[in-house]
């Protein structure tokens, strides 16, 4: 029941943490509630889908069907976590200012909630397909009554830890909130980077870059990936009791390259946004003619 309810923890944490930090993201964005939530419903839906066809996943591409779904799901959910956080470097500023005016409906944030939906959906469809096949495999050593009580123990911690962080989040205050968020889902980003290193090495396909199969380092002995807080710095910053180089690598690369396009788009718009301030000020500071007066 333990080991159930470990596992059950740190994976339905990594996806209540990842859906509290994008509500914390889109605090106060129309829709983008129902944008999460229906990312979420998708999201167990696929997950549930894919644990019954599991069989046929696993045997498929020589016996490789299943990494290759991993390895899918992840990279387009890299790709979705790292277009948000460049996204929302570039309109932070006209977000914060969307959630002051909103009255139904935002402009310049429209899009980043749909973004988000399809990110934490294949977060939710990842960790909830692991979560249904470590279950479904652990039914003949485990009775009925210990994987039920297992898997409800570790899905409320995980649940209420991910509660926790969006609780605190919801302190800070709105026009920092965009950024506190885009750096914890920056973290995310590389984690899932590191994630995509991994499967691509079960897979062989890093082989000729592996230059040792030994860990950098080993900390399971005080701090274990299955562990609470293990689980916790796991999905929050993507840490590895037993990283590889290229694991590493992938996340640092992941850190600095999404984060060097991110300040780019960022320094882009303000330019935009002082060179149109300027044009404001210029009109603002024309002098009336004779004839605007008369018309006016």
């Amino acid at each position: 029941m333990y080991t159930t309810a470990l596992i059950v923890f740190r994976e339905s944490l990594e996806a209540a943490l990842l859906t509290g930090v994008m509500f914390a993201a889109t605090r106060g964005l129309a829709g983008s509630r129902r944008w999460i939530g229906g990312g979420v419903v998708a999201g167990l839906a696929g997950a549930l889908l894919l644990a019954l066809l599991a069989g046929r996943i696993a045997s498929a591409a020589d016996g490789m069907g299943q990494d290759l779904l991993n390895l899918t799901v992840l990279g387009v959910a890299w790709v979705m976590l790292a277009w948000h956080s460049v996204w929302v470097s570039a309109h932070g500023r006209e977000m914060s200012e969307s959630v002051r005016r909103v009255a139904g409906e935002v402009a310049a944030g429209g899009r980043a909630p749909m973004v988000l939906a399809v990110a934490v959906a294949l977060t939710v469809l990842r960790e909830g397909a692991e979560t249904v096949l470590f279950i479904a495999g652990s039914a003949e050593s485990s009775t009925l009554a210990e994987l039920v009580l297992g898997s409800s123990v570790g899905l409320a911690g995980g649940v209420l830890a991910g509660v926790i962080v969006n609780a605190g989040l919801a302190r800070v205050p709105l026009h920092r909130v965009f950024a506190v968020t885009n750096w914890l889902i920056l973290f995310i980003t590389a984690a899932v980077a590191a994630q995509l290193a991994r499967v691509m090495g079960q897979l062989g396909w890093l082989d000729q870059f592996e230059t040792s199969s030994e860990p950098l380092w080993d900390s399971s002995a005080w701090l274990p990936n299955n562990s609470p807080l293990g689980g916790l710095l796991h999905a929050l910053l993507g840490y590895d009791a037993q990283p590889g180089a290229l694991q590493l690598a992938f996340y640092l690369a992941s850190l600095i390259g999404v984060s060097a396009l991110a300040w780019t788009f960022k320094r882009r718009a303000a330019q935009q946004h002082s060179a149109r301030v300027a044009g404001l000020a210029a009109l603002d500071a024309r002098p009336v003619t004779a004839q605007g007066v008369a018309s006016g």
